[in-house]
């Protein structure tokens, strides 16, 4: 599989964009524990040619989380150009447009999954954008605005002839946002589109090894992207590989590791956002983390309500020490 100069072993697993989720801390573990490519979260366009600080800040990427692409939503050609030369001095392998983030304040601008009510907007913007850059541009997007605008079919094929290299696709309609189950028989069917060429990824529900190897064999998918399995559970990248190649499970991390990592993930917090950020948007991770161990409660309510960082170091010690030797219940 290759996007632009990118070259992918077999079947690639790629990391989705996640406001306030794949942030440089966050993107580190995944890619240690196999992740072939990330993305940041996604950037509003808005904010980055006003050079916003929180918006400014998600470019910053490390030579290790290589290849990476920098995610931009917006609605406007001149401001989505003006922010594409920007993120092209940032100097990411891939310039990832969301044409499909489902949330109301983001959607009611024709930005993120809103320009699925618009499909000639959607493709005209999409190769403004491509025109603009030197980068490679990819785009990840839904099935359609709701059940009755399930275009995507027809998009991939247009999207592919103003040029993208690459389309991620999460199985469902803007309308349901997260609920339900993600649907990938359209994805599967693009796929198989013999008009067709740029890879094709996959992405929602992908929630173990046994369920990636399944779509990857049912749907022919060039590979799969993970969101919300990630969270607190980067060592999803690792068990996926394992099963895919091998067709055997891998134990879970021990109580060992698991403090290990948030531990580390918790100190490259503190380092990129500073001790109070650092310690507030870790809380969001913890209790996946420390799931399946027995009577845990009263720990997690201590660590997402501790403002001060050290305490919290404590904390996941006196946790390492309680629950040494306990079984952990998957």
């Amino acid at each position: 599989m290759q996007i632009g100069s990118i070259d992918f072993d077999d079947f690639p697993l790629f990391l989705a964009p996640m406001e306030d989720v794949s942030d440089p801390p966050f993107r580190a573990l995944c890619k240690r524990e196999g992740c072939d490519m990330m993305y940041t979260e996604f950037i509003s366009v808005e904010g980055l040619i006003r050079d916003a600080f929180k918006s400014v800040q998600k470019l910053d990427i490390y030579e290790y989380e290589r290849p990476i692409g920098i995610q931009i939503f917006g609605a406007e050609i001149d401001s989505m150009k003006r922010a594409a030369e920007i993120v092209e001095e940032a100097r990411p392998e891939v310039l990832d447009i969301n044409f499909g983030c489902p949330v109301k304040k983001v959607t009611c601008k024709m930005a993120g999954a809103g320009i699925l009510q618009d499909i000639p907007r959607m493709v005209k913007l999409t190769d403004e954008i491509v025109k603009s850059t030197s980068l490679p541009v990819t785009v990840k997007t839904r099935l359609g605005w709701n059940e009755e605008t399930k275009y995507i079919e027809e998009v991939a094929e247009r999207l592919q002839d103003v040029g993208i290299k690459a389309l991620a696709i999460h199985g469902r309609t803007r309308k349901q946002m997260y609920k339900g189950e993600a649907d990938w028989t359209m994805i599967g069917n693009i796929k198989n589109n013999p008009r067709i060429h740029i890879p094709i990824i996959g992405n929602g529900d992908i929630n173990s090894p046994q369920k990636a190897l399944e779509y990857k064999e049912r749907y022919g998918v060039d590979g799969i992207m993970i969101g919300r399995a990630a969270i607190g559970n980067p060592w999803i990248f690792r068990q996926i590989k394992h099963f895919v190649n091998t067709g055997e499970t891998i134990p879970p991390p021990s109580i060992d590791e698991r403090i290990d990592v948030v531990k580390e993930h918790l100190q490259r917090s503190l380092d990129w956002k500073g001790e109070k950020l650092g310690v507030l948007e870790m809380r969001r991770h913890y209790a996946i983390y420390l799931r399946g161990l027995p009577h845990i409660k009263p720990f997690r309510n201590k660590l997402v309500t501790t403002d001060i960082s050290d305490d919290v170091f404590e904390l996941l010690e006196e946790i390492r020490f309680r629950f040494q030797g306990k079984p952990i219940l998957c």
